[in-house]
């Protein structure tokens, strides 16, 4: 799921072949060797080793040898927490730096163009001091007063917390853990690629097409990484790579997620941060779906052919154990009816969330009704789905509560960096400063067409999304100071959104700093430097195509 905390895995790190089922499905950082010799033995302990300098007697010499150095600690990128608490600090003490001032608004809460104008603070050092003791707490559950305009713990007003976004991580996180419980998944992935073995080209576009289906939908992430040790030994088998199955998983997933149509981690926490629906602006995302997926498919096909043909044009090392993994059979056992049931209940759970979250009215489809659900519904939706997934796939009372918990747990993180972005927001709007820095980005933009306003918007959010890997805590940062600029660029708030997880998503498919990435190279055993060589003409197709949509849709409003 993208977007989620992603610490950094080494690429040179060993990891598991597989995991258990029903273990959690982020592995965290695979376990690297002492230092010490090329089996990665550490050394033996100077206090208690004999010293072959020593003479006969075991005296010590004169001189003792000169010692080496140890190894140099590698730098490794901070997670999203530590970034987000250094942007607080950051953010907290340019309040006393950068003018403060206010846009009048609309009903709706959009600014007025050319309504700027400076304000006055009554707020002293001590209340500044307190707002950032307070802003995750803000971040959460902070309601802002109608009249002072100022956000704080309870009382009365808008409220201007993320509590329903919270509560939505974490009840996505308990069903799709439930489900991965009951082994559904895997075993329907490894049933569909035991009866497309014959058709090798078809199989791989399937495969690459359902990962992309769960990145879109729910950015599938985390949950990648339990099935290289099923697909990788598929590629081989076929006659493909490493290279292959690895990009299978990734490419697609990476895909879909770059495109995301309603994908609550990345569309989601940035619609409700610009203050639009989820479906708002879903027709121009499903187009992009297609078309991207479709490129990416055609892309890992035509290396795959290649490999076939000439195993000596694989970008990934061969390896000893290969030939065995060739030789295994990929039988797989057919699903249990309990199995069958628990993909059906998964595939209708997040159709009907696509349709509960599209403003079929809006479309102009009038015999579809407009449900018009939100994060509190959605929520709901996930939990019952949770208790009916386990229920039906025989986990009991017991097993069914553990997951859900468990499920709750794993994404916890997730939900902290959305509350912690939250809170970055909440101390610029009660400094007055948001609207001074959308006043300065709007002198920046002003002028340019909508087309270049769409794309400038994707590149901005480029190194954002390299800094703040976490495609919902980049949401919850950048969106309340991003999304009003399309009002003044006479755009909809929507292409806001779609470029900032466009570039989210762009950037996710190689980051170093990204467990998927990095984890799931370790588990396919393929070194990170051939893998942004094999990646690279599709990260520029894929930089080119969603510029194109970007000003395109734009230019047509």
């Amino acid at each position: 799921m993208s977007t989620r905390i992603r610490p950094a895995v080494p690429a040179d790190s060993t990891a598991p072949a597989g995991r258990p089922e029903g273990a959690p499905t982020d592995p965290g950082t695979p376990a690297v060797p002492a230092a010490g010799g090329p089996d990665g033995s550490t050394a033996p302990d100077s206090s208690t080793a004999p010293d072959s300098s020593a003479g006969p007697d075991g005296a010590a010499p004169a001189a003792a040898a000169p010692q080496e150095p140890g190894p140099k600690r590698r730098f490794r990128f901070p997670s999203a927490f530590t970034v987000l608490v250094a942007v607080t600090l950051v953010v907290w003490a340019l309040t006393f730096v950068i003018p403060a001032g206010r846009y009048d608004t609309t009903e709706d809460g959009a600014p007025v163009p050319g309504s700027y104008h400076s304000v006055s603070l009554t707020t002293g050092f001590g209340d500044r001091l307190k707002d950032l003791f307070l802003a995750p707490v803000n971040g959460l559950y902070g309601v802002t007063d109608s009249g002072s305009g100022l956000t704080a713990p309870g009382g009365s007003g808008d409220f201007a917390g993320a509590a329903g976004v919270f509560l939505f991580v974490l009840a996505v996180g308990a069903f799709i853990t439930v489900t991965l419980r009951t082994g559904a998944l895997t075993s329907g992935v490894a049933r569909l690629a035991a009866r497309l073995d014959r058709h090798r080209t078809l199989l791989l576009v399937v495969l690459l097409v359902l990962f992309s289906l769960g990145g879109t939908t729910y950015g599938m992430a985390e949950e990648t990484l339990g099935f290289y040790a099923l697909l990788i030994p598929l590629a081989l088998k076929l006659g493909y790579d490493r290279m292959t199955g690895a990009a299978v998983i990734m490419v697609g997933a990476g895909t879909g997620t770059l495109a995301s149509t309603v994908n609550p981690f990345a569309t989601g926490v940035a619609s409700d941060s610009a203050g639009i629906g989820t479906g708002d602006g879903i027709a121009l995302r499903l187009l992009m779906w297609a078309v991207l997926t479709a490129v990416s498919a055609v892309f890992l096909v035509r290396y795959a052919n290649r490999v076939h043909r000439d195993p000596s044009r694989s970008l990934a090392e061969p390896l000893p154990e290969d030939a065995e993994l060739r030789a295994e059979g990929t039988e797989a056992e057919a699903l249990t009816a309990r199995q069958k049931i628990v993909l059906a209940v998964f595939g209708a759970t997040f159709a009907f969330m696509i349709f509960a979250v599209i403003p079929w009215a809006d479309l102009g489809i009038g015999f579809l009704p407009t449900l018009g659900w939100y994060f509190p519904e959605l929520a709901a939706l996930f939990i019952v789905a949770s208790v009916v997934v386990g229920l039906f796939a025989g986990l009991g009372e017991r097993g069914t509560s553990e997951a859900i918990v468990a499920g709750a747990g794993d994404f916890m993180g997730a939900a902290l960096v959305i509350m912690l972005a939250r809170g970055v927001t909440v101390i610029m709007n009660n400094a007055a400063v948001t609207d001074t820095i959308l006043h300065r980005l709007h002198d920046a933009v002003s002028g340019t067409s909508s087309g270049v306003f769409a794309v400038l918007m994707f590149l901005v959010n480029l190194p954002l999304a390299f800094l703040v890997p976490s495609s919902s805590g980049h949401a919850a940062l950048a969106m309340p100071v991003l999304a009003p600029l399309a009002d003044f660029a006479g755009v909809p708030r929507a292409l806001v959104v779609t470029a900032y997880q466009s570039a989210s998503g762009w950037i996710n498919l190689i980051t170093p700093t990204s467990a998927v990435v990095m984890g799931g190279l370790a588990l396919a055993k393929v070194r990170y430097d051939r893998y942004l060589r094999f990646v690279a003409p599709l990260m520029g197709l894929l930089f080119l195509l969603t510029g194109t949509f970007l000003a395109v849709a734009a230019a047509l409003g």
